[in-house]
């Protein structure tokens, strides 16, 4: 089984699955993200978004491929570039941070090492950058999962929680200790990318 990961660009932007290239919960405040959703073209914003954090800041992704087949991918980018962050009552991502957006290991191939890979990738490529930590608005209430990763999960795979809230707690992962993760925690990481396997929808925060 050959497996390759690669930097998300607008050229592979295709690989994702339909429903998350689809998907502006992240990328737009909450008003225009409704606002996209209902004229009908979140893709040309996700497509934006992409473009403007490429040519401002870098890689925003990981995509990774078993045999050439797209099967997962992760999206990650500093918190000002993700307008969303700021509705969330845990808001802001501290400064030396890169907050995790989102994540996904399609079923079928979850459970094969493939998240700690696309961490472990991500995370090395932030400390390269010079930022210290990962962070991420966790949902509580883990019976639902959308764009919002389940705090259950992000716990099982190293995060600490940084504040508190009953519903959507920030959590933060130190990087070090990332690159140091042991072969335990491999099937919590592909949990953790796993679960975002629903349509995501706009909510109100």
């Amino acid at each position: 089984m050959g497996r390759r990961l690669v930097p998300l660009t607008l050229d592979n932007l295709q690989d994702l699955p339909e429903r998350c290239r689809a998907c502006v919960f992240w990328e737009l405040d909450p008003v225009s993200g409704e606002a996209a959703v209902k004229a009908g073209k979140p893709e040309l914003e996700k497509e934006a978004w992409i473009s403007g954090v490429l040519l401002e800041w870098g890689s925003c992704g990981r995509v990774v491929y078993v045999d050439d087949v797209p099967v997962g991918f992760v999206l990650y980018a500093p918190p000002a570039y993700v307008p969303r962050s700021t509705a969330f009552p845990t808001s802001p991502v501290s400064p030396d941070a890169v907050q995790l957006i989102t994540g996904l290991i399609v079923p079928g191939y979850q459970g094969q090492g493939l998240g700690r890979v696309l961490v472990q990738t991500v995370a090395k490529d932030v400390l390269r950058r010079g930022f210290k930590a990962i962070e991420a608005f966790g949902d509580a209430r883990s019976e639902a999962f959308d764009c919002v990763l389940p705090t259950d999960h992000l716990l099982a795979v190293g995060f600490k929680t940084v504040r508190p809230h009953p519903r959507y707690p920030r959590l933060r992962l130190e990087l070090r200790a990332t690159l140091s993760w042991k072969e335990d925690v491999e099937m919590a990481l592909d949990r953790l990318l796993g679960a975002v396997q629903k349509e995501p929808a706009l909510r109100p925060l």
